[in-house]
């Protein structure tokens, strides 16, 4: 799912940064004094930990790679889908469905060229229906367990951060010997907390969100792709192709919200089906 960089998701945590940087010069303090390594040791260590006891090590080892696909645009879209499925139409209805062979090697989109070497195969429909079916299900129970994975991280990232507050005031009560030491210490303690509470609601959990809305959208191409084979199987001519996945593109990038709910009611395919 690789594409160009995602404005919402870089946009998203720069404004997070701002905000948290400029509240706290607002106050009058210094966003020097939140740095504190051993809490960030603690806290995102134990969080990483905790997540290595919860789920297999490769899909821990997984994390750069899924942040990374939060923070780019999918590269496939709906207009370029339906575009390509209507040129395939017209040869198919020119030169015949063994023509499409020529074309399948062309397809960069691993699903879609499938599909067409299945209908050049001359594959039964509702086989070809249910194989790339399951492939979609089995690729979105894969990505559930990465999605489970950052949900696991954001619930136990500020227990974590609880656990270090703990930790750091019970060694600063051992070891008290003025008022004015222990407010300032009691105050670093308590960067474990907003380490822990900070990186699951800004970090680990809008990851998770990110990779839902990933995985609807590309769940949502999959079906767009299914729907578009068995069309092409069904030879159907160009046009009806069009409409039929039109459904598919929302109003802002396709003819309009007119056109859209009435393609959605001739070709029973619905827009957000994948949502």
């Amino acid at each position: 799912m690789k594409g160009s960089l995602d404005k919402a998701t870089l946009g998203g945590f720069a404004l997070v940064m701002i905000a948290m940087l400029g509240s706290i010069i607002l106050e009058g303090g210094s966003p020097f004094t939140l740095i504190n390594t051993s809490a960030a040791l603690l806290v995102f260590g134990g969080t990483i930990g905790a997540g290595m006891v919860s789920f297999p090590l490769p899909v821990v080892r997984r994390i750069p790679k899924l942040m990374m696909l939060a923070f780019r645009e999918p590269k496939d879209n709906a207009n370029a889908l339906v575009e390509q499925f209507v040129t395939l139409a017209e040869r198919a209805r020119k030169e015949g469905l063994l023509a499409l062979e020529q074309e399948a090697a062309t397809i960069a989109h691993p699903m879609l060229k499938k599909g067409i070497m299945f209908v050049v195969d001359g594959t039964d429909p509702e086989l070809v229906k249910s194989m790339l079916e399951i492939e979609v299900s089995a690729r979105e129970q894969r990505h559930e367990v990465g999605i489970g994975l950052f949900e696991a991280l954001g619930g136990f990232a500020p227990t974590l951060g609880i656990l270090g507050t703990v930790m750091g005031m019970i060694h600063i009560l051992s070891k008290m010997e003025s008022a004015t030491k222990l407010a300032v210490a009691i105050s670093v303690a308590f960067t474990a907390t907003l380490y822990g509470v900070a990186s699951a609601n800004l970090l680990w959990l809008p990851i998770a969100n990110k990779l839902k809305r990933r995985t609807a959208d590309e769940a949502e191409a999959a079906y767009l792709i299914i729907d578009g084979v068995a069309a092409i199987q069904a030879g159907d001519n160009p046009r009806i192709v069009r409409e039929k996945l039109a459904g598919y593109i929302a109003p802002a990038k396709g003819k309009g919200k007119k056109n859209a709910t009435e393609s959605d009611a001739s070709a029973g395919t619905p827009a957000n089906r994948a949502a």
